[in-house]
Formats: C-alpha cells, structure tokens, sequence
C-alpha cells in the first residue's frame, strides 16, 4: 500500500508517471476500499504539492524560463480568477491536470477550494477505475 500511495503522489506531480496500473493491480490484492483511499490521498497531496511549486513560482519565471507566451498565461490567469479553485475538478485529467494544479497555486486559487475539489475529482476517478476493472473481472 505504501508503492500505491508513493506512484498515486507521483502521478499528481510534473513527473511522468501512472498510478492506474499500480492501483488495478493492489485492488486485486488488497482491500478496495483501502486501496481507493490510498490513493485518492497520495493523488490528491502529489497535487497539492504541484499547487504548492506554483505558489512558490512567479508567473514572470514561467514566461521567462518555460517560454510560455504572456498572452496564454495572462489567458490561462483570466480562467482562473473566474474559476477559481473550481478547477481542481479537472486536475486528475493526464497533461493538462498538472498545468491546471500548478496554474491554481500560480495564481493564488482558494488552497481550501482547490484541495477539496481536487480531492473529488481524483476520488471519482479512482472510483470510476475500480468499478471498471472490478466489472471487467467478474
């Protein structure tokens, strides 16, 4: 259980990594429930660590050192101010979930809002996965 919840915090970060496999597998070995847990937490403090690094980032840096165009982030800041913590719904998606995580602490997004949403949205997910391998193994 301490592997799943290493690579579900790992998954949530900038470093290409899935968890799914890892997590079909313990759900075969191991509690669902426990295993739905622990990666739901991991996944969740993995993205609030990418929260976190944008926090700690100016948006000046991410033009400067990413060459990131001022016009896609000033783009990408106006979302946020309207959506707010909101968007940490989405940060479970593969690519753009980092970005939105990263871009949420960038920005200053509510952290209370951003972990609950994020907490959500990755339990969902997680849930949706193991009631599909679940189903697919019967």
């Amino acid at each position: 259980m301490l592997l799943l919840f290493i690579s579900s915090f790992l998954a949530a970060t900038f470093i290409p990594f899935s968890s799914e496999i890892h997590f079909a597998a313990v759900i075969h070995e191991h509690n669902v429930f426990a295993a739905l847990v622990i990666a739901t937490i991991g996944n969740t403090l993995g993205g609030m660590f990418s929260y976190w690094i944008g926090w700690l980032t100016k948006w000046n840096w991410i033009e400067k050192y990413l060459r990131v165009k001022r016009d896609k982030i000033e783009r990408f800041q106006k979302i946020i101010e309207k959506k707010g913590g909101w968007l940490g719904f989405l940060c479970w998606a593969p690519i753009i979930g980092d970005v939105i995580a990263i871009g949420l602490g960038v920005f200053r997004a509510n952290k209370y809002l951003t972990l609950f949403t994020m907490l959500t949205g990755k339990f969902i997910r997680y849930l949706i996965i193991a009631l599909i391998i679940l189903d697919f193994c019967k």
